[in-house]
């Protein structure tokens, strides 16, 4: 009976409190309220004796994760699969495990250095966008919170998170799996990097590809030598050549050869520069920023802003071909050519190390000079038409031959005629279970003298084509004469008059 009172009781207080403090906020002065919530905090930490630290995943805003948060996350991961009762599992492959366990949101585990005990929590905000949407955005931003004994400070804030930094980044290294991220508005998301392309399998001649890797492990190497002459620790590299030549595989290679992640950079999905700045500043060391295609991205080069400006004129004139204003604005991207170079070398590029940017295209005539100037696309790459080098490599790779007597004519048939290294690889895939070398190799023979005769009706075509235009254009250009001149006459004999 006794303790039912007691409990009413209780009940009856944590209800006046309760009430009182919902009056205090509503009606009482804000200024108040905040001289009240500062002291009573100083109050409290004055009788409280722990110490707390938060560490947030991202620095700023949002600009960039942070190391700290990283580092944490892998320490945490032993002391959780013991002690946490909810745990996240990840699959992680080419590691000494199968699974990498990490707490789940607002767990709590406790460790122990020195005979000293804390408390690591895990939380969680979470903000909805502002903007009207039937989809909305939530923004979560995780953190960390240590708290030990304030008698204990010196040592936890100095060497027991010095170990945890040391700890988290070696286990890292050892759970590291390589990932290929793409950009979703101003935010990255990421899939494991599997692509088993390697330098090795690559259709292209021996020399070629030693000079491109040994450009590749100097630069990976040279971080004191970026870091004496003054230049930010990155380099361009700029893939061109026509479809089907390799220069996807190229930047998988180049992956895998460094063992660096992919950030696939989508600019027509960059709403514009500034979220541009955050993109890149969210990217890791040890990484390879990629624009595939980047002539057709966006219109960024000088000619075709003028191509643009001409159409915009002839469009004025035709009140059919003007689209409303707020249809445009809103699908474009507002991405420029000022901000793409500013995001290739200007001051923000340099806030990581170790990073490569690549840029592929298949018109490298329609690329702006400044874009792909040295300093900025510092090695070109041309990737082009399968020679009978690469074909060796592709008959190794995909028939495992060395030689064949048919190697001869495949040798001239490529030396006359023009087909990529995919139209190539499609003619080796064996088509049965087992292949047959020879089939595939006389396939490829019928292809290339197929692609061979259609390029030479093709020349025909258009010799006949100018030959037949030159009378035509000759005409044209007499009658342009004449008319001038009758002009001039006309414009004579009216002054004479």
């Amino acid at each position: 009976m006794k303790s039912v009172e007691t409990f009413t009781q209780l009940g009856s207080v944590i209800a006046s409190f309760m009430f009182i403090w919902a009056m205090f906020k509503q009606y009482c002065p804000y200024q108040l309220q905040n001289y009240f919530e500062k002291y009573s905090k100083r109050v409290f930490t004055f009788v409280y004796p722990f110490i707390q630290i938060t560490f947030n995943e991202f620095t700023g805003d949002r600009f960039m994760r942070s190391e700290a948060y990283s580092a944490i996350e892998n320490y945490l991961g032993s002391n959780s699969t013991m002690q946490a009762k909810r745990l996240k599992a990840d699959v992680v492959k080419n590691s000494s495990q199968s699974f990498v366990l990490s707490m789940d949101d607002f767990e709590e585990v406790t460790d122990e250095f020195q005979g000293i005990k804390l408390r690591w929590a895990s939380g969680k905000h979470i903000s909805k966008s502002q903007s009207f949407s039937f989809h909305p955005v939530t923004d979560e931003r995780m953190y960390y919170t240590l708290t030990f004994h304030k008698r204990h400070r010196s040592l936890i804030l100095g060497t027991y998170l010095s170990h945890v930094l040391k700890e988290g980044d070696a286990i890292k290294v050892k759970n590291r799996q390589r990932k290929l991220y793409t950009n979703s508005g101003s935010y990255w998301r990421h899939v494991v990097f599997e692509h088993p392309a390697s330098f090795e399998t690559i259709a292209m001649e021996a020399g070629k590809k030693k000079e491109i890797m040994d450009d590749l492990i100097t630069f990976s190497q040279s971080e004191e030598f970026y870091a004496r002459i003054g230049r930010a620790w990155k380099r361009g590299y700029l893939l061109y050549g026509p479809p089907g030549t390799g220069k996807s595989t190229m930047v998988a290679a180049m992956a895998n050869l460094l063992n660096y992640d992919i950030y696939d950079l989508e600019l027509t999905s960059v709403k514009d520069n500034t979220e541009l700045r955050k993109l890149l500043i969210e990217t890791s060391s040890r990484s390879i920023i990629v624009i595939e295609d980047i002539d057709c991205s966006l219109d960024l080069t000088g000619q075709r802003k003028k191509k643009r400006e001409e159409q915009g004129r002839g469009d004025d004139k035709d009140p059919k071909l003007k689209l409303p204003k707020e249809e445009t604005d809103g699908k474009q991207s507002q991405v420029t050519l000022s901000g793409l170079l500013n995001f290739i070398d200007g001051l923000w590029s340099s806030c990581k190390g170790e990073r490569l940017i690549v840029f592929t295209t298949n018109f490298l005539e329609k690329l702006d000079p400044a874009l792909i100037r040295k300093g900025r696309m510092d090695k070109h790459i041309e990737l082009s038409y399968c020679s009978f080098e690469a074909f060796k490599v592709l008959a190794k790779n995909y028939l495992r031959l060395e030689t064949h007597h048919l190697y001869a004519r495949i040798q001239e048939l490529l030396g006359e005629t023009k087909m990529t290294p995919a139209e190539v690889a499609e003619h080796l895939m064996p088509k049965t279970l087992p292949g047959d070398d020879k089939v595939c190799l006389e396939g490829l023979i019928a292809g290339l003298e197929k692609a061979k005769e259609d390029a030479r009706l093709k020349a025909e075509e258009e010799e006949a084509k100018e030959k037949a235009s030159s009378p035509e254009e000759n005409a044209k250009e007499k009658g342009k004469e004449n008319g001038l001149c009758d002009n001039g006459n006309a414009e004579m004999s009216k002054e004479k008059e």
